[in-house]
C-alpha cells in the first residue's frame, strides 16, 4: 500500500483513544503538530494525560465525537456497529488502521520494526532505550509504558524511529523499515490467520519490505525465525542468540546476586567486538532481547560501549515481569504473557528468581479461540508452576464459543490450584499458599494484572491471620 503522508490527514480522531497501541500513534502525532481527538469507553491517567498534551478527549463513544474530524483511526477490536465508526463512514471521512496512521507518522524517517511472535515490546523497550542513552533522541511507539522512559510513544529530533510491528492482523505489512527485527516465528492468532502456514507467510511478507541495504536481525535460536531468514533472501542479516551459528553470540551468563531481580550478567561475541552486558530483568528470552537491542545498536552506527551502558539502565517494559510489591517476604509480579512459549519463558524467570522458593501462578488464558488452539500447551507450561490457578477466559475482542471455558486448561494441570471462577477466592487463597520468599506471578492479556494490587494487600491482612490455615494449604 502506498503510505500517506501526515499533511493529508487533517484532524485525527482515535476511537478507543486510552489503549496502549492508539495512545502511542497518538502521542507521535501530537509531537509532529497534528491536532488529535479520541474517545475511550472509560476514562483512566493515559486518557487525561493525552488532554494535558492538547488532545481532545471524550469519555464514553458517541456519534457526535467524530464531528470536525477529517480521519479517524481505528484498530482491529473496534466493532463494525460502534456508534463513532459508523458516523464516520456516513459522513465520508477517512478511515484507516492504527498502523496506517502510524506509517504516516514516521514519515521519513530510518524506521526500526521490531516484530515476532513474542518479546516485540520488551525489545523495542530496549531498542529505545539504548538509542536514547547514546544521544540518538529517536521517536517511538511502544505498546506498553517503559519506566526509563516514562512514557510509550514520543517523537524525538533524531533520523530513527522504533516502532513494535504488530503481527496479529497482518498490520505491520503497512510499514516500510530500514532495519528489522525478527525475535521469533511461531503459530498465534489463528482467530485471524486461520494456519500456521499463512502465518509463516505475512511474516515472510514482513521481511520482504526491507529495502536492498536494509538490515535483517534475527534469533539464530528460534526454527521459525531462522525459516523465515532462509527464505528471505535478505543481502545483509545479523543474526543473534546462544547459537554457535549466531553473529553475534550470548555468552559467560552468570548471576550478579542470587534471588535479586538484578541479576544477570553476560558477554557478547561477534562483529569483531565482544562486549559485557548487564540487565536488570531476568530470563534468558530477555538475554536475546538484549542482544538483538544491541544488534540494532551496531547497525546504527552505535559504539559497542555505549550500547551496553544503554542497556544496563533498562528496568523493564509495564507488565513484563512487572513487580508489583511485596509483603511478608512473599513478592508479587505481573506479566503479559498470553501464548504457551511466553508463559513458558515468565514462569522461568520467576523460578530464576524465585531461586529454591516456590512460585504460584494466577492465569487467566485470552481468547476462547486461543484457549482452544493452545489448551494441552498452556497445561504443560503451567506444570512449571507449583501451584497453578486458572481464572476465566478473558473474551476482548471475542463472543463466547460452547464448550470452551478456562476448565479446558485448568482439567490437564496436576498442580494444586485449578480453576477458579471466584476471582476474589482465588487472590485469597493464594496468599494462604504463599511462604516468605516464593514468588507470585499474575499472567495474561486481560485485567488479571488488577489483582496485583490485590494480592499484595492481602498478604498484609494475612500476615498475622490464620497461621495454621496458611501451614495447611501451603503442604
Amino acid at each position: 500500500m502506498s503510505t500517506l503522508n501526515l499533511s493529508e490527514l487533517g484532524r485525527v480522531h482515535f476511537i478507543g483513544l486510552g489503549g496502549a497501541g492508539m495512545s502511542a500513534v497518538a502521542r507521535v502525532m501530537i509531537g509532529r503538530g497534528v491536532s488529535v481527538s479520541g474517545s475511550d469507553s472509560r476514562d483512566s491517567a493515559g486518557l487525561r494525560a493525552l488532554e494535558a498534551l492538547g488532545a481532545s478527549v471524550f469519555v464514553g463513544q458517541d456519534a457526535a465525537n467524530v464531528q470536525g474530524a477529517d480521519t479517524v483511526v481505528v484498530s482491529t477490536a473496534i466493532r463494525p456497529d460502534n456508534p463513532e465508526l459508523a458516523a464516520a463512514r456516513e459522513l465520508g471521512l477517512r478511515v484507516i488502521h492504527r498502523s496506517e496512521a502510524l506509517a504516516a507518522a514516521m514519515g521519513t524517517q530510518d524506521v526500526v520494526a521490531v516484530a515476532g511472535t513474542h518479546g516485540k515490546t520488551t525489545t523495542t523497550a530496549m531498542v529505545t532505550v539504548l538509542l536514547r542513552e547514546a544521544g540518538l533522541d529517536p521517536s517511538f511507539a511502544i505498546g506498553g509504558d517503559v519506566a526509563a522512559l516514562g512514557v510509550n510513544a514520543a517523537f524525538g529530533s533524531g533520523r530513527v524511529f522504533v516502532a513494535e510491528a504488530d503481527e496479529s492482523d497482518g498490520s505491520f505489512l503497512n510499514y516500510r523499515p530500514q532495519i528489522s527485527v525478527l525475535t521469533n516465528v511461531e503459530a498465534d492468532h489463528l482467530d485471524h490467520y486461520g494456519t500456521e502456514e499463512a502465518v509463516f507467510a505475512s511474516f515472510d511478507r514482513f521481511v520482504r519490505l526491507l529495502p536492498a541495504d536494509g538490515l535483517l536481525v534475527a534469533c539464530a535460536d528460534d526454527p521459525g525465525a531462522a525459516d523465515v531468514v532462509r527464505r528471505s533472501g535478505a543481502a545483509r542479516v545479523c543474526t543473534y542468540g546462544y547459537s554457535e551459528s549466531a553473529d553475534i553470540r550470548i555468552t559467560d551468563t552468570r548471576p550478579l546476586a542470587s534471588g535479586s531481580v538484578s541479576i544477570l550478567r553476560f558477554s557478547l561475541d561477534g562483529l569483531d567486538c565482544e562486549q559485557e552486558l548487564r540487565l536488570m530483568v531476568p530470563g534468558a528470552h530477555n538475554i536475546r532481547n538484549a542482544a538483538a537491542a544491541f544488534a540494532v545498536g551496531l547497525g546504527l552506527g552505535v559504539d559497542p560501549a555505549l550500547a551496553a551502558a544503554g542497556l544496563a539502565v533498562f528496568s523493564g517494559a509495564a507488565r513484563r515481569f512487572e513487580a508489583k510489591g511485596a509483603m511478608r517476604g512473599v513478592r508479587v509480579f505481573d506479566d503479559y504473557a498470553h501464548h504457551p512459549t511466553e508463559l513458558v519463558a515468565a514462569l522461568d524467570a520467576a523460578r530464576t528468581v524465585a531461586g529454591d522458593h516456590r512460585v504460584h501462578v494466577l492465569f487467566q488464558p485470552h481468547l476462547f479461540s486461543r484457549t482452544l488452539a493452545f489448551a494441552e500447551e498452556f497445561a504443560a507450561a503451567l506444570e512449571r508452576a507449583d501451584t497453578a490457578t486458572v481464572l476465566d477466559i478473558y473474551a476482548a475482542r471475542e463472543d463466547p464459543v460452547p464448550g470452551v471455558t478456562s476448565e479446558v486448561i485448568s482439567a490437564k494441570v496436576s498442580r494444586p490450584g485449578g480453576y477458579a471462577p471466584d476471582a476474589g477466592q482465588a487472590v485469597r487463597d493464594i496468599c494462604r499458599r504463599a511462604a516468605p520468599g516464593d514468588i507470585i506471578l499474575t499472567v495474561g492479556a486481560g485485567d488479571v494484572t488488577r489483582y496485583g494490587a490485590d494480592l499484595v494487600q492481602e498478604l498484609a491482612r494475612t500476615d498475622a491471620a490464620e497461621p495454621e490455615l496458611r501451614k495447611e494449604l501451603r503442604g
